[in-house]
């Protein structure tokens, strides 16, 4: 085997050991994240196994391991329509977190048009101070976990009737699972 076909094979293996690949569509979507992570690494690895090569060889031509990680899924507290728990990509999320971005904060007491999300993980619903929620979200009593989050988000409007929040949703489930990804690394920022 090929220094080339070899560093491919262990780039293969590493990101299916990560969760990566199946963040890219690479199939581990429908399967449980434990499947992929438990099952992967020793199936996926051993093409890249040659007896021919010395192993100093074969550790220069794979590429560093801390690479992949930064690709990795999150575990969230979701379970999808399909009873899987699901996972997110906060670099996706942070993409998807631009559309709020010009009403939401992550930042600590900075509300515009909408309340500030900072530490919005547990927080119960209409409780951010300096902030004029309409009655419904105020008599929700909603506690914003990741679950209902992910369920308010696919349609605010739907999920709380007589919230102020003109936003229609988020319909696909990936992105509501990576913006929550992204909001719960980064809500405590300062």
């Amino acid at each position: 085997m090929s220094n080339r076909a070899k560093t491919l094979a262990a780039s293969i293996a590493a990101l299916l050991a990560t969760g990566a690949l199946a963040a890219c569509g690479g199939g581990g979507a429908e399967a449980p994240k434990e499947t992929a992570t438990a099952e992967a690494p020793a199936d996926a690895a051993a093409p890249a196994a040659d007896a021919a090569t010395p192993p100093a060889a074969d550790a220069a031509a794979t590429p560093p391991a801390e690479a992949a990680p930064a690709a990795a899924p999150v575990e969230l507290d979701i379970t999808g329509a399909d009873g899987v728990k699901l996972t997110g990509d906060p670099a996706a999320g942070e993409r998807v977190f631009r559309q709020c971005m010009s009403c939401h904060s992550l930042k600590a007491g900075e509300n515009k048009t909408g309340p500030s999300l900072h530490a919005i993980i547990g927080r119960t619903a209409g409780q951010v101070p300096g902030f004029n929620y309409s009655d419904a979200n105020k008599a929700s009593g909603k506690v914003w976990t990741q679950q209902a989050m992910f369920d308010y988000l696919e349609n605010p409007r739907a999920a709380i009737p007589g919230t102020i929040m003109a936003f229609a949703g988020l319909r696909k489930p990936e992105d509501r699972a990576n913006v929550i990804a992204y909001i719960s690394l980064h809500d405590h920022d300062e």
